[in-house]
């Protein structure tokens, strides 16, 4: 029997040190069973490594960053729909989910299908609204609060204590063990992701993650739970294993059945020494670790699909206990030519 073809668009080429969620979507995509799929890269920058993996990526156009807004996001995908007959598009940034997110009805009607959070479940799970969002769903957030201002380090300090965690208000997140560094971190981060600055209080224990994907009705299709065995510089896991935690199970079905989450996410969790949860963070998209999900038997990203073309998706069942993953990095020989064509003309 043949596979239905579909062209499906992913963002997040940037497989790097602190990589996006894209080419572990893509290569989640390519083992789906029940589908064939051309794959469109969606890139914002010329030296994303994705776009120049074509085993992967079939055709790259650039599109214009999310601060560009929503009438000039329209206009190039209108552009790339135009060429590629683009059925489903798969959005892995935080920074470029509300304009995707606005404008999903506008795609829709224009055959271009996509499964993301609603607005309010989007904008609840900031994180800057952590700690009303653990209230809402019985969730332990450590203390954290946000600032815009270098003074406000030394007054939460004492409150804090150090050493505590400057988080950026979409990525980055440093620990600072003196007030030097509590405001080297906050000119850094704020410097690149800009205000607010959030300031969190350090839990001290084992990071535990888990990538799952809820059905819009309350409802977990898949979760998957990871313990980071080797964490980089910048806080990514660079190697990681499947493991059993029914607690952190237990929390994720709690979640999705209290907010009905859509689509695919990430929680960040911290387990003490006293067996307790904090969460820390959550994404609304698939990690870049997606991919150990599919090692482990539920393909996320395929449900995904499924479920943005309409179909019913039965939850996994189980996961394989103790799959690991472990990242590595190689040298991609790219001829001067591609690099030219996908600066000056924004498409290769």
């Amino acid at each position: 029997m043949s596979k239905k073809k579909l062209h499906i668009a992913v963002t997040g080429l940037n497989n790097i040190d602190s990589p996006g969620p894209g080419i572990p979507v893509i290569r989640a995509l390519r083992d789906m069973k029940d589908f064939d799929v051309c794959i469109i890269g969606l890139s914002y920058d010329s030296l994303e490594p994705g776009i120049y993996m074509h085993e992967l990526v079939d055709k790259t156009y650039h599109i214009p960053l999310p601060s560009a807004g929503q009438k000039s996001l329209m206009t190039r995908l209108n552009y790339i729909h135009g060429k590629e007959k683009i059925d489903l598009i798969i959005p892995n940034f935080d920074a470029e989910l509300f304009n995707f997110i606005k404008l999903q009805d506008t795609l829709l009607k224009m055959g271009i299908h996509s499964f993301l959070p609603t607005l309010e479940q989007f904008e609840e799970r900031h994180k800057w609204s952590l700690t009303e969002f653990g209230k809402k769903y019985g969730i332990q957030i450590p203390k954290s609060k946000m600032i815009n201002s270098l003074a406000d380090i030394h007054s939460l300090a004492f409150e804090f204590g150090y050493p505590l965690v400057v988080k950026g208000k979409f990525y980055d997140a440093a620990v600072a063990y003196s007030p030097d560094q509590a405001m080297a971190h906050f000119n850094k981060i704020s410097g690149k992701w800009g205000l607010p600055i959030i300031i969190q209080q350090f839990t001290h224990g084992t990071e535990v993650n888990v990538t799952a994907i809820g059905d819009g009705k309350g409802n977990l299709i898949g979760a998957v739970p990871m313990r980071k065995t080797y964490i980089t510089d910048k806080g990514k896991a660079w190697a990681g294993i499947t493991l059993e935690d029914d607690k952190l199970m237990n929390i994720t079905k709690k979640l999705v059945k209290g907010n009905k989450w859509r689509g695919g996410f990430e929680l960040e969790m911290i387990r003490t020494e006293r067996d307790e949860y904090f969460l820390i963070e959550i994404n609304p998209r698939f990690p870049a670790w997606v991919y150990l999900a599919v090692g482990a038997g539920q393909n996320h990203v395929e449900a995904l699909v499924k479920m943005a073309l309409g179909e019913k998706v039965k939850p996994f069942e189980r996961y394989d206990i103790g799959k690991m993953f472990v990242r590595y990095s190689y040298d991609m020989i790219v001829d001067l030519k591609e690099f030219e064509k996908i600066t000056t003309l924004g498409e290769l």
